[in-house]
């Protein structure tokens, strides 16, 4: 696992031994988000079983951190297998870049706080220290629902 992190951004990689087509059909179904996610958070999808991501795809989730909330999200950069990212009102963005390797994919999850207008908060709550860890847990739990061959779509 490769950590890195820039100006504002922090970023977590992992080479995954599925086809980046494989691991993109995950990302761009909301539905499948709650599956992957290592942060305990996301919920459900609210846009059914069906709905696959775009560019400027518009879609929700249920979510929990102590209490119940919703959160939308906009489809903001994409790359038909190997790119997808999508931000929410507060302007955080939540980007996959997948990079075809020897034996698989490396997959690289950022959380972006470039656009967000005060980013005090953002080191003030934590939120880069504790989505480092949230996200090398997502990227194995990706990992788990794509290896040999395990998606489910």
């Amino acid at each position: 696992m490769v950590e890195k992190t820039a100006k504002d951004q922090v970023s977590v990689s992992r080479q995954i031994d599925a086809s980046p087509e494989e691991i993109f059909d995950v990302l761009a179904h909301p539905a499948r988000h709650s599956e992957i996610d290592g942060s305990g958070t996301v919920k459900d999808s609210r846009d059914g079983q069906q709905l696959r991501l775009s560019p400027g795809a518009k879609f929700s989730m249920d979510m929990r951190l102590g209490l119940p909330y919703r959160i939308k999200n906009t489809v903001v950069e994409f790359e038909e297998g190997r790119l997808i990212a999508w931000r929410h009102f507060g302007r955080h963005i939540w980007r996959y870049e997948l990079e075809p390797v020897d034996g698989g994919t490396l997959v690289t999850e950022t959380f972006d706080w470039s656009g967000v207008p005060v980013k005090a908060y953002i080191t003030l709550m934590k939120w880069p220290e504790r989505h480092e860890k949230n996200m090398a847990a997502t990227l194995e739990r990706l990992a788990e629902v794509t290896e040999d061959g395990a998606t489910k779509g």
